[in-house]
């Protein structure tokens, strides 16, 4: 995968991520609550590598 496509990933798992949360707070389910910070950090961790990518270049 190339710098912008683990970028987009990541911007789409944190998004979805978010959404969960919510649902999982307002429902009282905290299942769904915990999977949706999981799917958050998920999303953290493929643009960071995304962004490493950009910065090798490259390199990689």
């Amino acid at each position: 995968m190339g710098e912008m496509t683990d970028k987009a990933k990541g911007l789409a798992n944190e998004a979805a991520g978010n959404v969960k949360q919510a649902i999982g707070k307002a429902t009282d389910n905290a299942s769904l609550h915990a999977e949706g910070t999981a799917q958050e950090r998920k999303g953290e961790a493929q643009q960071l590598k995304g962004k490493v990518k950009g910065a090798l270049g490259d390199k990689v």
